[in-house]
């Protein structure tokens, strides 16, 4: 393990399957999911989601970027002091919504239906996350790690450039050799301030990995050449945080043995 493993970038997706927002630092809570983050979803038809009774569901209920890769032209910006989602296509602004109100809710919907209307399997809905719950794709480990590393890595296996973003993760890392970060289960990552970070399991790429970021267009096949090259589809890992503090960007990250 390198000495110079640090916190590369940061960021957070608070509609699930839309755009990230990068942000300079992050207040982690032990026990917590990242702050900000996938706290709504579009319901694609009736997923039987109970907010009074949440339990993890599928991504396949919701518009996700596996299957409706023009979400990927959208970019989305959520003010979470007013609780409005604004998104623009093509850098001007085409729906905004106040996410606390169903009028607002209904507002953002209805433009993702006209959007995508060859994707609707029934009724748009946004959904938002009822306090101590989140839409992850992970049903444990409410933090993912992508080692920048093992995407430059895959640069190589496909001849062609990678954006990070392709990943979806919460936190990039660099210092660390590539597919080192699949070592790192059962163990845990420290900063000066005292944050920590147990690493629970790898990350199983999907085929939401194959679309550009900023173009939509699904123009690699990269859990297909990670299959081909090492002989599974991980790359980069889910961890839960253990104790609290403040993440920043550049914060300086030590491993200590985990407990088992």
């Amino acid at each position: 393990m390198t000495s110079d493993l640090h916190l590369a970038a940061l960021h957070r997706y608070p509609v699930k399957g839309l755009s990230p927002e990068r942000l300079d630092s992050a207040a982690l809570d032990a026990g917590g999911y990242f702050p900000g983050d996938r706290l709504f979803a579009v319901e694609n038809g009736p997923s039987g989601f109970d907010p009074r009774a949440p339990i993890h569901q599928p991504k396949i209920k919701f518009l996700m970027l596996m299957r409706h890769e023009a979400l990927a032209c959208l970019d989305v910006r959520y003010a979470a002091d007013e609780n409005s989602l604004t998104i623009l296509h093509g850098g001007q602004i085409v729906a905004r919504g106040d996410l606390g109100t169903a009028e607002g809710r209904a507002v953002i919907a209805g433009f993702l239906a006209d959007y995508l209307p060859e994707a609707l399997r029934g009724p748009l809905a946004v959904l938002a996350a009822p306090d101590g719950f989140r839409f992850t794709d992970s049903p444990r480990g409410y933090v993912s790690l992508l080692n920048l590393a093992s995407v430059a890595a895959i640069e190589t296996m496909t001849g062609a450039a990678v954006d990070p973003l392709r990943f979806r993760a919460n936190l990039h890392i660099a210092g660390l050799a590539a597919w080192r970060e699949l070592d790192l289960v059962g163990r845990t990552l420290t900063t000066p301030d005292g944050v920590a970070l147990r690493v629970l399991k790898r990350t199983e790429r999907c085929a939401a990995t194959n679309v550009d970021p900023v173009t939509g267009l699904r123009d690699l096949a990269i859990p297909h050449t990670l299959s081909r090259h090492l002989g599974h589809t991980d790359c980069g890992v889910y961890a839960e945080v253990v104790a609290g503090g403040v993440l920043k960007v550049g914060d300086r990250l030590d491993l200590a043995e985990t407990s088992h």
